[in-house]
């Protein structure tokens, strides 16, 4: 047996080596070889920028100045959100809008390589306590026009390279209505355009449970929130939510 096992395993390395020979690894946004997939090219990399300390402690967008690092933003204390906490991986900017639309719409399904990684950096906390990982799901028509949910493959992707493959429930939440894209409607229009869009399923029980809920990008919250919402009906005791990017307010 081990003799097959070791046999099997050295032909998977040749087999990877032939591979990266004939299709070697590239950036995602720039298509510059690169040493190992999920990897960005040195020039592009310079162009992200990762959101680091200081942010907000609820929503988790960047102060540009210097504050205690459980302060709340303005809108925060304005409107509560109803997740509990919220961390993004990198500021939505032109460099990463590229690589996510690439991802979402271009089939770039080995963008999960680049993305998981800095996910899991930025809510390293956050994934250690979740019970559930769970993706903000899309409904069954735009799932048949992009053929995949994106953040599916995301939840899926940090809940196997975290150690906790169980953890990943993609049908937790089912989204029961076609909503309209919500580019272009402001905070209080996207609230309402999502509002009963999402629902638990019932074969899950999330009470007293941490749930750590994925999507791509933090823009407003509102699609964010609903979800927590149905989900803290259902008795889950903690909502976290960990994104890709989040959107500033000077580019919202």
């Amino acid at each position: 047996m081990q003799a097959a096992l070791k046999k099997k395993s050295a032909f998977s390395a040749l087999w990877g080596a032939a591979i990266d020979v004939l299709l070697p690894p590239r950036c995602l946004a720039t298509g510059e070889i690169v040493d190992a997939p999920g990897m960005i090219s040195p020039a592009f990399w310079a162009q992200l920028q990762f959101v680091e300390a200081p942010f907000c402690k609820a929503c988790g967008i960047p102060f540009s100045f210097d504050i205690a690092n459980d302060s709340l933003c303005a809108a925060c204390m304005d409107r509560e959100p109803v997740f509990d906490s919220a961390r993004s991986a990198v500021i939505y900017n032109e460099a990463s809008r590229k690589m996510i639309l690439s991802f979402k719409y271009g089939d770039r399904l080995h963008a999960v390589h680049t993305f998981a990684p800095w996910m899991l950096r930025a809510g390293r906390e956050m994934i250690g306590q979740a019970d559930f990982i769970v993706p903000v799901p899309l409904h069954h028509r735009r799932l048949r026009e992009r053929r995949f949910n994106q953040s599916a493959l995301l939840a899926q992707e940090i809940a196997k390279k975290s150690g906790k493959p169980h953890a990943y429930i993609p049908d937790a939440l089912r989204r029961t209505r076609h909503t309209v894209p919500q580019q272009g409607l402001n905070f209080k229009e996207r609230g309402k355009n999502v509002q009963g869009a999402f629902a638990v399923n019932e074969k899950y029980s999330l009470k007293n449970k941490t749930i750590l809920l994925i999507d791509d990008v933090f823009t407003s919250g509102a699609t964010l929130n609903e979800c927590a919402r149905v989900m803290k009906a259902a008795k889950a005791e903690c909502v976290s939510v960990l994104t890709i990017a989040r959107v500033t307010k000077e580019e919202f």
